[in-house]
């Protein structure tokens, strides 16, 4: 195997007087892929930073093979003090690497790189840190959930191109399917040590079971030695003095150890408050439609929903899944088409952007509405405390603010608002977003026991597989298309997502109706002399787009003549608008042609 080029060698640090990391290790070589995984709040992300030289440990070795170059993307990443995205991904390039690399990953991920940094969404943000990330292809890649805000076509591109690259990485994630198509070896951070497993993740959660179990055995061996020697220690002290002082000091040894040790933390307790069943007809939606500024986001969806179905929606950022969600709970009314609810139905919802929850709350304010110890939970009164650790909240954190929770805590949080009311339609709008695996394989299994009807919008592969009966697909056009089965299945059948959303879909009109005076019957001259010269037209540009791309692509162009260079990549976007102007205009003419000959 080849010698490592990063390792973390006994990293200890202590946040507010609780030891965080405890002799934490990680050892990577050249090309290595590991994945590091731990509940949230166990200090991976802190481990991370530490690496990348960003957060210094109270004690440890940080070394990095000389010559070797890293690149870190942040949970959170800061644009502000540049002026477009571009800046943004140049600034992160060094002399050698290579310009036009940068201009290709903001274009793969959405973005053009003239976006004002300052007015960006925290996806678009996060696209344009990983195109920092990715473009310089650094010896070491340290990425801290890369697939947040990222749609299932943009985290499958994300996949392949990590998976084309040469680097060393180190890979923190909640996405299950994500992670078992990248990593080598699995790094577990748990109770502020690493253990590790040359595995992929494919692998992590039977050895994590075996681990836990074997400790667990430890610890009831020690318990039973402690309860023999209290018992010693009562009726039996009075032996030998020299002996004795000998077994009190082993005594004393054993209650430190037994005190000292850090149980793994205890699993959420998930409980959904089931109503009374609602009618077997949940829904019907016939020929629904709806525009948005005269772009259709969907268009003639018909479905039936029965008591019992688990439906995903996925698509595209921005094909129109939440819309979708809402006409068919009757929170919006589509354009075309009807929607029809069934009978008894109680519906509980919980949004992906959590807008219910107010930063100024405290976390007990947010579960019992405030002026009360107890909390309402399926028509049941519940101490808001005891609630409260059933969602890995301790008692101290009941006067917390809102607004001081991590983006886990407020997952959580929502989920235990959304889960003490009575409902038989559950409508969760990207649940899974910053729960951590543990707390996912919980969700999962509420959501297969639950009795009612469940409607859920995610990207998480993995997460529909385990959960849905059935999927929506946005497939473009505003297309729907319903299909049996999880995520998987729907690609065994052929289904294939829409690549961009619907809303830069600039020719998906309204449709308008024409009148018959309106209609044509036939070409004008210039509509006909240009049906005939655009082809040619087409051709030539596609040639030049293709001698700037080749001229862009030549090795120490940008070093050897940056101005050069940033003249030829202006160039070359100017002739691609051109021609996809040309290629939109000779088809829209070649539409209008198939329509007169067909009069």
């Amino acid at each position: 195997m080849a010698p490592p080029i990063l390792i973390l060698r006994d990293i200890n640090l202590t946040f507010g007087g609780t030891p965080l990391l405890e002799g934490a290790g990680i050892s990577i070589s050249q090309g290595e892929r590991l994945c590091l995984v731990g509940r949230n709040g166990s200090g991976k992300s802190t481990l991370l930073k530490i690496a990348a030289g960003l957060v210094e440990g109270d004690h440890g070795e940080v070394f990095i093979q000389p010559g070797s170059t890293i690149c870190y993307l942040p949970q959170e990443p800061e644009l502000k003090e540049f002026a477009t995205t571009g800046d943004y991904v140049e600034a992160g390039l060094g002399p050698n690497d290579d310009f036009y690399r940068g201009t290709y990953l903001l274009e793969q991920l959405g973005l053009n790189g003239s976006e004002d940094t300052s007015v960006l969404s925290g996806g678009e943000a996060r696209r344009a840190a990983l195109a920092r990330a990715l473009a310089p292809q650094p010896d070491i890649l340290l990425l801290d959930e890369p697939t947040n805000h990222l749609d299932l076509p943009a985290i499958e591109w994300l996949e392949k191109e990590l998976k084309s690259m040469r680097s060393a990485m180190v890979l923190i994630s909640h996405d299950r399917r994500f992670l078992e198509n990248l990593s080598h070896a699995t790094i577990w951070l748990s109770q502020g040590s690493v253990k590790r497993m040359d595995k992929g993740f494919a692998h992590f959660e039977a050895w994590r079971d075996e681990i836990i179990e074997l400790e667990e055995l430890d610890r009831h061996k020690l318990d039973r030695k402690l309860v023999a020697e209290n018992h010693w220690l009562v009726h039996g002290v009075s032996a030998r003095r020299k002996r004795n002082q000998g077994r009190l000091r082993a005594l004393d040894d054993l209650r430190k150890q037994r005190r000292d040790q850090r149980q793994i933390s205890s699993a959420v307790k998930m409980n959904v408050s089931e109503s009374e069943a609602s009618g077997k007809l949940v829904g019907e939606a016939k020929g629904l439609s709806k525009y948005y500024d005269d772009v259709c986001v969907v268009r003639d969806f018909s479905m039936r929903i029965q008591r019992g179905d688990a439906l995903g929606l996925i698509g595209p950022n921005g094909a129109g899944k939440t819309t979708l969600l809402n006409m068919l709970t009757g929170t919006l009314a589509p354009d075309e088409g009807s929607m029809r609810l069934g009978v008894n139905l109680e519906m509980v919802s919980l949004d992906q952007n959590r807008k219910s929850l107010d930063p100024d709350w405290t976390l007990s304010d947010a579960l019992n509405g405030g002026g009360s110890d107890m909390v309402n939970v399926g028509g049941k009164q519940r101490h808001v405390v005891s609630y409260m650790k059933d969602f890995l909240f301790t008692p101290n954190q009941a006067k917390t603010p809102v607004s001081a929770l991590s983006g886990g805590e407020r997952g959580r949080l929502m989920l235990a608002r959304a889960f003490a009311e009575e409902s038989n339609l559950l409508v969760l709008d990207e649940p899974t977003n910053d729960l951590d695996l543990e707390t996912l394989d919980l969700l999962q299994e509420m959501l297969a026991n639950y009795g009612g009807t469940v409607l859920l919008v995610s990207h998480d592969r993995d997460f529909l597989d385990r959960v849905v009966t059935g999927v929506i697909a946005s497939e473009g056009d505003g297309c729907w298309v319903e299909y049996a089965g999880g995520y998987s299945d729907m690609a065994s059948q052929g289904g294939t997502l829409a690549k961009k959303p619907e809303i830069e879909r600039k020719h998906q009109k309204r449709p308008k109706v024409e009148s018959k005076k309106e209609k044509k019957y036939k070409l004008s001259y210039n509509e006909k002399y240009l049906l005939e010269k655009l082809p040619e037209k087409i051709e030539a540009l596609e040639v030049d787009v293709d001698r700037y791309q080749k001229k862009l692509a030549r090795s120490g162009f940008y070093s050897t003549d940056p101005q050069g260079f940033a003249k030829a990549v202006k160039k070359l976007k100017i002739i691609e608008a051109e021609l996809a102007t040309a290629e939109d205009e000779w088809m829209n003419l070649e539409i209008l042609r198939n329509e007169i000959e067909q009069e």
